[in-house]
């Protein structure tokens, strides 16, 4: 049911934890729901330098956050607003239809932790 790649960043996922002096963060689900992402970045002249996640759900929520983190780091700011559900989902092999959803929270969740971030920063 699972691709190759969503296999291995449920078994193995990257950059899991929480980054305690975080620039930006957000969390979009919750527990009781079935789902849930958190999302805490490091940013430095608008470059994340660190992402770091916690998942509750099913494998392909945990793919979906660990990919996005993976995918993230290094980037500038606008080059991270422009990533995509459909772009999480063909980093992991594609999802299935019933399965999208979990790639849609992770990038709302990304564009929230960013919206966090400049929120701050102008403030």
């Amino acid at each position: 049911m699972y691709t190759l790649q969503v296999t291995e960043h449920y078994e193995n996922p990257r950059n899991v934890g929480t980054i305690v002096d975080a620039d930006g963060t957000a969390s979009v689900g919750s527990p009781v729901d079935g789902e849930m992402i958190k999302l805490t970045l490091k940013i430095t002249d608008d470059v994340i330098v660190a992402a770091k996640f916690r998942a509750f759900g099913c494998p392909t929520a945990i793919a979906s956050a660990s990919i996005l983190t993976e995918l993230i780091t290094g980037t500038h700011i606008p080059d991270a607003l422009e990533i995509t559900a459909v772009q999480l989902s063909d980093a992991l092999g594609g999802l299935p239809l019933d399965k999208q959803r979990y790639a849609n929270t992770a990038e709302k969740t990304l564009k929230m932790a960013i919206a966090n971030f400049l929120s701050k920063k102008e403030g």
